[in-house]
């Protein structure tokens, strides 16, 4: 005759099979197997903290992709009376692109000694730089480009954005799963990739200095542009937001940590 087996809980949360034998006594068969432990899935509270840190990080994401994108990172700009005529000439380039621009004088603010601004009204010419392609230098106003620097710069300008990309997908599948396993990782690739950010307008910087050392037979007038600005801005948030999804990671919030203490403390 088959045994009646009867579950019965255990003290360390495990499940216990306990089976009747024919005398009517309990002989004890004890299931063998450990419960698998559940992930902790996150709370509504800390889901949507984790989005509007995700909405942080996407803000900076899409200023990098901007700046990165664009040719406004640095303009040079000649005396407005160089040439001696009516025109003027004045240049804007970024990580892929140059652009030279011919302006009028008379477009020109009174008060201001170089050509520019550069989004004035005038004659454009646009080229894309041959660092990557036949390896050449640029050459604008008579001065050389140095294209290991150039090179550099936009190297570190495409590892952030695929650390950006990277860091969008952990925290992607720490909302889908409902887990905050991924967002350490994430963390990690947000503010790795706004440090990178920050380092390649350095090395751009440098690369200008370079520029303008190259020769001196053209006296320039330079100042970064507001694609700077905004891959500037950019790493700053993205650090910001990685430093969020590190602090939403953490099984308690450091604040709230610190927050018995002092009541203990005023008491």
């Amino acid at each position: 005759m088959w045994a009646n087996y009867i579950v019965q809980p255990e003290e360390d949360g495990r499940m216990g099979v306990v089976g009747a034998g024919p005398h009517g006594g309990l002989a004890g068969v004890k299931g063998v197997g450990r419960a698998t432990r559940r992930t902790p899935r996150m709370s509504d509270n800390q889901e949507g903290k984790i989005k509007l840190a995700f909405f942080v990080a996407i803000v900076g994401v899409t200023l990098t992709v901007l700046g990165v994108g664009t040719e406004f990172w640095v303009e040079l700009a000649t005396p407005k009376t160089w040439s001696n005529n009516q025109t003027c000439q004045t240049a804007h380039y970024g990580l892929w692109k140059g652009c030279t621009r011919t302006l009028w004088v008379d477009d020109i603010n009174p008060e201001r000694e170089s050509c520019g601004p550069a989004d004035l009204p005038g004659e454009s010419n646009c080229t894309y730089f041959k660092f990557f392609t036949n390896g050449d230098n640029a050459v604008i106003f008579m001065k050389t480009t140095h294209k290991n620097l150039n090179i550099a710069a936009a190297i570190l300008a495409m590892i952030a954005l695929s650390m950006m990309v990277m860091g969008a997908i952990c925290i992607t599948m720490s909302l889908s799963k409902g887990v905050p396993f991924f967002l350490k990782p994430a963390s990690f690739c947000f503010i790795l990739s706004g440090l990178l950010v920050l380092l390649s307008i350095l090395v751009f910087h440098q690369s200008v200095l370079a520029l303008l050392s190259s020769d001196h037979s053209i006296p320039l007038h330079h100042e970064l542009s507001w694609s700077v600005a905004c891959v500037g801005f950019a790493g700053a948030i993205l650090i910001m937001g990685g430093i969020l999804f590190l602090i939403l990671s953490l099984p308690y919030s450091p604040w709230e940590k610190c927050l018995p203490q002092r009541n203990s403390s005023t008491t």
